[in-house]
């Protein structure tokens, strides 16, 4: 018993020892999470930059710049534009109106984009005349708006700046996984008054897209904007965007998508890119086909409203439907894409194929092809095989616009609307139903001609009875419905025109192979008033030029900030052409070019004598790599003439 006793009180001693040192120590870093720490205790504040851009304005480190990228503002200015006529549509249809700041009092008819949408409009004709228009404006609460998804906000800027200008919100979640981000999104929210739409929140975009799969818990728009590529958040997103909802992603991993890693592209988005001219659009149509097979196998598919590339990385903007029987069809709006590693032609083929019945029904079957022979009928060479991707309609022509009607009347609303315009004017003027396309440079350097001028070659195209249009991936694009045949028969007529020294050119290259061809088209160079599209006559912004210095995607966001843009602007100074070799010494280059034997003077044509930079001696030392023969000694001894070649070349060496 007094055992026991003794043990009991060493125990209670022990406890109130360690109680007492643990009252001492500071506080550990999980419990100075949340908040809980005193001010006193705080490490100072890091110096913060702040940034105005549309009616929001925000405030984050200026040590991590990573939260902000001007060249971005095109994107979200343009997204504000899609989201509001996406909200006048879908609040249309509920007999609700919104009001946009800088918009005359003019309501505009919103024209439903789904037979769902339809049988709700009908259903509110019945509404008293109390109760009809209803309007929502910026800044407002709409109890039956949109419920709107940022999954990676980072300081929560464009979030802001939905909730600041576009009218007919219910909510704004903005998300991130990083602790530090939210609480910057915290900060931001409170300095622009917005607390009541926008809500910052901390997870994985994953997982909280996830967690509303089920249809009264998803959001009408999901905004992606990732660094790099957006493929991990795709089977998500899907899953999460209401009926007939708007899904907005971006991608920013161009070197993938445009054909320098096949490989990894299909790891990614389950194709295979290839570089070409066209790879732009190649990279739109990859996406839209990755985004429509996530889609699919929920039996829902998407509609492309508005496809995108711009500056270093593409935007697309689908809305996402379900319906099993329109999920069928997805097979026959995928194609496999035919390149000559050659010329250049491309042909397309489809992995499905829909015919009608009699009866009216949808028949679906395989394809038949391939579209090619196994060598290029107009060079010879191989083809390369990429795909699939998305050969359907890449815009919705209507609704694009609606968009550009709504900048054009309001454009101060944004700071890019010049851009704005110019480029969703081109993409108007596109041919809806060609894929991919050429380039003026790719054709005439196939064939080594001199270039002709853009409007020669669409007037030719229009003389020939085929369709022509530019794009907005590319100045120098020629999409058009004319087979590679004709088109090749134009540049055989322009060759006649401006002659190219056949005797240069080598029998096996395209250039000699196409042009040994006489063409079975005349072609009219004459220029033609339809040939000038109308973006290009009114001088429209329709490319982007370089907005400032050293532009494109930032650095990817590292714990804690990144460096000041003074060591950022030092590093970039001191890794330039690190891969270039160091200037030579002009007396070392010539010695070392006196090393190797002159070909003219072997053939007698060399006229220079001593003043030649490369060796007249009959026996200057052969190099071979970065060892010459005349100085390895094993082997001296074991090398010697061997017998002459029997077809007249050089004798192999002899081994005793």
């Amino acid at each position: 018993m007094r055992e026991a006793c003794t043990v009991t009180r060493w125990i209670l001693l022990c406890r109130a020892q360690f109680m007492e040192r643990k009252a001492q120590k500071p506080p550990s870093p999980p419990a100075m999470e949340n908040g809980t720490r005193s001010c006193e205790e705080r490490p100072p504040a890091d110096p913060v930059a702040t940034v105005t851009e549309g009616a929001a304005k925000i405030v984050f480190p200026s040590a991590n710049e990573v939260f902000y990228n001007p060249v971005q503002e095109f994107n979200r200015d343009l997204t504000c534009a899609v989201i509001t006529e996406f909200a006048r549509i879908h609040l249309g249809a509920k007999g609700i109106q919104i009001k946009v700041p800088g918009e005359k009092d003019s309501e505009k008819i919103a024209v439903d984009l789904s037979d769902q949408e339809e049988e709700i409009a009908g259903k509110n004709e019945n509404l008293a005349p109390g109760d009809w228009p209803r309007t929502a404006a910026v800044g407002e609460i709409c109890e039956e708006g949109l419920r709107v998804l940022e999954g990676l906000a980072a300081s929560g800027l464009r979030s802001i700046r939905f909730a600041l200008e576009v009218p007919g919100l219910q909510s704004v979640v903005a998300n991130d996984a990083s602790a530090r981000a939210v609480e910057l999104m915290h900060r931001n929210v409170e300095l622009n008054g917005v607390a009541h739409l926008v809500q910052p929140n901390q997870a994985d975009a994953r997982m909280l897209m996830y967690q509303h799969q089920k249809a009264p818990e998803r959001f009408d728009v999901i905004d992606l904007d990732p660094y790099g590529s957006p493929a991990p958040f795709l089977d998500a997103a899907v899953q999460a965007v209401s009926d007939g909802g708007l899904l907005c992603v971006t991608c920013t991993d161009m070197a993938v998508l445009a054909g320098n890693s096949g490989e990894t592209c299909y790891s990614k988005y389950g194709a295979m890119a290839l570089k070409s001219r066209a790879c732009h659009e190649m990279a739109l149509r990859i996406v839209l086909h990755s985004l429509d097979l996530h889609a699919n196998c929920y039996q829902r598919y998407i509609v492309p409203l508005l496809s995108i590339s711009a500056d270093f990385y593409i935007r697309v903007f689908v809305r996402v439907f379900t319906g099993q029987a329109k999920v069928k069809s997805s097979a026959s709006k995928q194609a496999l894409v035919f390149q000559c590693v050659g010329c250049g032609a491309f042909y397309l083929q489809r992995l499905g194929k829909a015919s009608g019945d009699p009866g009216g029904r949808i028949k679906f079957s395989a394809a038949c092809g391939p579209p090619v022979t196994p060598e290029c009928e107009h060079c010879g060479q191989r083809h390369q095989l990429g795909g699939p991707m998305w050969a359907e309609p890449i815009h919705d022509l209507d609704f694009v616009g609606r968009v550009l009607d709504a900048v054009t009347t309001n454009p101060g609303r944004f700071h890019t609307s010049t851009r704005i315009q110019g480029v969703l004017s081109v993409v108007t003027e596109e041919l809806p139903d060609v894929p991919l396309y050429y380039t003026l440079d790719q054709l005439s350097s196939t064939i080594h001609c001199n270039t002709p001028r853009l409007l020669q070659l669409r007037s030719a195209l229009l003389h020939a009875g085929f369709r022509v249009s530019l794009s907005h991936a590319c100045k120098n694009a020629v999409k058009t419905d004319a087979p590679p045949e004709a088109l090749w028969d134009i540049m055989r007529c322009w060759e006649k025109e401006c002659p190219v020294k056949r005797e240069r050119l080598s029998e096996s290259s395209p250039a000699f192979r196409i042009l040994a061809v006489e063409p079975r088209l005349k072609a009219n160079f004459n220029i033609r008033e339809d040939a000038n599209p109308s973006s290009r006559q009114r001088g429209l912004k329709r490319f982007q030029a370089n907005p400032e210095a050293n532009w494109g995607p930032r650095p990817r966001a590292r714990p804690g900030g990144k460096a000041a843009s003074e060591d950022l602007a030092g590093r970039r100074r001191l890794l330039q052409n690190k891969r270039k070799e160091p200037a030579e010494d002009p007396a070392q280059r010539a010695a070392r070019l006196k090393t190797f034997p002159c070909k003219r003077f072997k053939e007698g044509t060399c006229q220079l004598g001593d003043q030649c930079c490369y060796s007249h001696s009959p026996a200057a030392p052969v190099a071979s790599g970065d060892i010459l023969i005349e100085e390895c000694p094993e082997t001296t001894t074991k090398i010697s003439p061997g017998p002459k070649a029997a077809d007249g070349g050089i004798p192999g060496p002899g081994v005793d």
